[in-house]
């Protein structure tokens, strides 16, 4: 017999499946693209103003700056390279040659690891975010999270990090000042502008739409009582975060919304922060690097001072909100009208889609030197992730002697040098101790 039945019946009952399949995937996609949409409408406030934020911190307290200031050893170089780190908006990927710009101009192991523990984990545009979304005491509480784990993690591997393979960092020499400093093409309010509407979203643009997406349909997908009454909460839910979150390359801005859904579907706060400091803080691009530059003593301590931080950080914050009866996010998405929401909405979409476009730059033939005249040499770099790994290449690259001019192109994945009697080969160095590999 026929698989529906025989005549007319049988074939109403297939056409009322199919008509059904047909509604439910448009119902379903509206679902995602809503609760996305709600998500954006919540962020885009606090995010375009955490952007301008850190656009102002991009142009007066620059990596340059903090690298120039956070020399020395002691508690106190340790304490304030994890301050500094707090607030800088360098994703996870950005932060590992500006610690290795640091250790090479002076800074000491502890301050160096100090500040790339903290500093991957939160910064001005995830703090206003995190506001948005999981509502102020989450959002106090996660940077004073970060702050303590750079603390205790350059403490401990100043003390014990000590590796027979690590080497004293290199002195610097006396023209690093012209490195480092700013690039001041444009005045100052445009230079706030391009980094905040341009450079800082050409880092996050993809993965924080990746999450958006990804919040999306958790939100969509997954029942609201999924983790309650199973392993929303305690120890074995942010095992679980820990284990989840350490081998993710996230940023701190893009994890929020995932963090956020899965606040909604019943998981902890705690257990959530687990997640948000484990998966910026550790990757394995991450952790191959710290291996690579500081050994692997140093690089299992950075492992074990993270997972010690985030879980302890996370069964605090659990006991917070049970103390204090908190909401996550609860009222914060009402403090913005409407309408500002939307117009603000529209505006950040359209700066992540603008910075999703790839930029194209002309070729560049080498140039075999005479006397007495400058060579350009075409270096191909391997490794850039991010606008951050641009400038500190260029900076580093700059200090070399005999080096006039230097452009570097993460989409081109190349290096033009210009100059005259600069070492090749002493350059080649330089970049891979900042962790990166060059060949011509």
């Amino acid at each position: 017999p026929p698989p529906h039945g025989g005549g007319r019946a049988g074939e109403k009952r297939q056409g009322k499946r199919v008509k059904r399949g047909k509604r439910i995937m448009p119902e379903f996609f509206l679902l995602v693209l809503s609760k996305i949409w709600s998500t954006l409408l919540a962020m885009a406030p606090y995010l375009m103003i955490g952007f301008l934020v850190a656009g102002v911190l991009s142009v007066f307290i620059s990596p340059a700056w903090v690298e120039r200031r956070l020399g020395g050893r002691g508690s106190g170089a340790i304490m304030r390279a994890s301050l500094f780190g707090v607030p800088l908006p360098l994703c996870s990927c950005g932060v590992i040659p500006v610690a290795a710009s640091l250790r090479r101009n002076g800074a000491s192991k502890g301050a160096t690891m100090a500040f790339l523990l903290s500093t991957p984990q939160t910064g001005v545009d995830s703090i206003m975010a995190t506001f948005s979304l999981l509502g102020p005491v989450f959002a106090v509480f996660r940077p004073i999270a970060a702050f303590l784990t750079g603390v205790l993690g350059g403490v401990t591997i100043e003390a014990l990090g000590a590796d027979p393979a690590d080497t004293a960092p290199a002195t610097v020499r006396s023209g690093a000042c012209g490195a480092c400093a700013d690039d001041a093409s444009g005045s100052k309010p445009l230079r706030i502008a391009r980094y905040a509407l341009i450079t800082l979203p050409r880092d996050i643009a993809k993965p924080l739409l990746i999450g958006l997406l990804a919040a999306g349909l958790i939100s969509a997908v997954v029942p609201e009582d999924f983790f309650a009454g199973r392993w929303g909460s305690g120890l074995p839910a942010m095992l679980a975060m820990m284990l989840m979150g350490m081998p993710l390359y996230v940023c701190a801005t893009s994890s929020i919304p995932i963090a956020a859904a899965m606040i909604g579907i019943g998981l902890s706060p705690g257990a959530a922060l687990v997640f948000l400091m484990t998966g910026p803080a550790t990757n394995a691009a991450a952790i191959t690097t710290v291996w690579k530059l500081f050994g692997r003593r140093t690089a299992a301590l950075y492992l074990a001072v993270v997972a010690v931080s985030a879980l302890g950080s996370g069964l605090i914050l659990d006991w917070v909100y049970r103390a204090g009866d908190f909401t996550p996010g609860q009222g914060t998405h009402r403090m913005v009208p409407p309408n500002v929401q939307i117009v603000l909405a529209l505006m950040l979409l359209g700066v992540l889609f603008h910075a999703l476009i790839p930029r194209r730059s002309r070729p560049v033939a080498p140039s075999e030197p005479g006397v007495g005249d400058e060579s350009t040499v075409v270096l191909t770099i391997d490794g850039m992730r991010c606008s951050q790994c641009e400038e500190t290449l260029r900076r580093a690259i700059l200090d070399e002697p005999g080096v006039t001019d230097v452009t570097v192109s993460r989409a081109e994945r190349q290096a033009v040098l210009r100059g005259q009697g600069y070492d090749l080969d002493h350059i080649r160095q330089t970049i891979a101790a900042l962790g990166y590999s060059a060949h011509a």
